[in-house]
């Protein structure tokens, strides 16, 4: 996927064409996803998940280099001068944490000298497994494990106030909004503070909510894929609610807007993310 033009960067949520309200008219033609339905993709949230890992293995997600390009905190370090903890939240099979770590120790030479130490979790047992058996996983510089974000078992695996940065990559999107206080406040007790949380998710009216059928939608901004896995499109104004109301002070929160040519299909795909930095408040 190639850009064809820069970012636009706006707190102001996408003006919809007539086309584009008729699409998402359209999506309540049949109504919501039955309440027994819903219920059944919570309880099979892991299984969808792991089944997704075990048909996609490696192949799916794309390494993240552009993480250090639009979050420089993952890259400075002048002013710090021990070592620094990152806890990555979703991480899927390892397409943030090892790139970071690649690109940490070709620049120093060897991982005593890389600039953070990891940790990494994902609801699915199958991602886990995958992070660990790849040749750059080292005990000595990466914990993964397996663990539900929305539960207390994470506060098993990371002390208390003893992370500097977080991130919440396309993360909180697959959860149930029911359940984004949970992890915020989660994460609000790991951080030290004045720790960071980066986050970035699929901003609302993105093109892939505009494409969902009817039958697909759960509740308001919340829908269902074939695979059983779960996509929430997030507006600027509640994401900033959901962290301020939760122990963080809003740094940047704002809609990325990116054009990207698909060279293989040629075609023009306008994408809406969300992305934010919040600081954990000194309470």
């Amino acid at each position: 996927m190639e850009p064809l033009e820069p970012d636009v960067i706006t707190t102001q949520a996408k003006e919809l064409s007539a086309v584009e309200r008729q699409k998402l008219d359209e999506q309540n033609k049949r109504g919501l996803v039955p309440e027994y339905k819903a219920n059944k993709l919570e309880i099979d949230a892991q299984r969808n998940w792991d089944i997704f890992y075990k048909r996609n293995e490696t192949r799916f997600f794309k390494d993240r280099h552009w993480t250090t390009r639009e979050f420089q905190e993952l890259l400075d370090q002048e002013e710090f001068h021990e070592k620094r903890t990152l806890f990555e939240v979703g991480c899927g099979v390892g397409n943030l944490v090892f790139p970071l770590l690649e690109e940490q120790t070709s620049e120093e030479g060897c991982f005593s000298n890389s600039r953070f130490f990891f940790y990494a979790c994902d609801f699915s047992p199958r991602a886990v497994e995958f992070v660990r058996s790849n040749p750059l996983y080292d005990p000595s510089q990466i914990s993964a494990f397996q663990c539900d974000i929305t539960t207390q078992q994470v506060h098993d695996h990371i002390p208390p106030s003893s992370v500097d940065i977080c991130t919440l990559i396309f993360v909180l999107s697959a959860i149930h909004p029911q359940k984004f206080k949970d992890v915020v406040q989660n994460l609000g007790k790991l951080l030290k503070p004045g720790g960071l949380l980066l986050f970035r998710d699929y901003g609302l009216y993105d093109m892939a909510q505009l494409r969902f059928k009817p039958g697909n939608k759960i509740a308001e901004n919340l829908y269902v894929r074939q695979d059983g896995t779960r996509s929430y499109f997030f507006s600027e104004e509640e994401v900033s609610k959901l962290f301020q109301e939760n122990g963080f002070e809003v740094i940047t929160n704002a809609y990325v807007h990116r054009r990207t040519l698909n060279l293989k299909e040629g075609v023009d795909v306008p994408r809406i993310f969300l992305q934010g930095k919040f600081r954990r408040k000194n309470l």
